[in-house]
């Protein structure tokens, strides 16, 4: 890519070039957005933010959240689609958590320093 000549001049150098040729790969923010997309939803949110502290079955996160047990599979894929949240099966049983991955705990930080609430020890 070649240095775009802005319409105002306010001594950008090097570092602008650099920010031009980030701006160019869209795909990398398109990631990001289709992450965050699947945060805009509360519910979804809380079955993060309760899978970030434990393993959880369906039934038990449908109990916990007062919501239907499809309503709770509905979100678990969604998230399970994004990287987000991982599974394991153990006979006909399956539980559900966080992903140990660098942007499931980035979101689930996030989280609660928006809410302003700790992590349950």
């Amino acid at each position: 890519m070649d240095f775009i000549e802005l319409p105002h001049y306010h001594g950008e150098g090097q570092e602008t070039l650099a920010i031009q040729r980030q701006l160019n790969n869209i795909n990398n923010f398109q990631t990001v957005a289709d992450v965050f997309k699947q945060l805009d939803d509360t519910t979804r949110i809380r079955i993060f933010w309760l899978l970030c502290h434990c393993e959880e079955c369906v039934l038990n996160i449908s109990a916990m959240l007062k919501i239907s047990s499809p309503a709770v599979s509905h979100h678990l894929r969604i998230l399970k689609n994004s990287g987000l949240i991982i599974y394991r099966r153990d006979g006909k049983e399956v539980y559900y958590k966080a992903a140990d991955t660098p942007q499931a705990q980035l979101l689930h930080k996030m989280i609660e320093q928006v809410m302003e609430i700790t992590c349950p020890k």
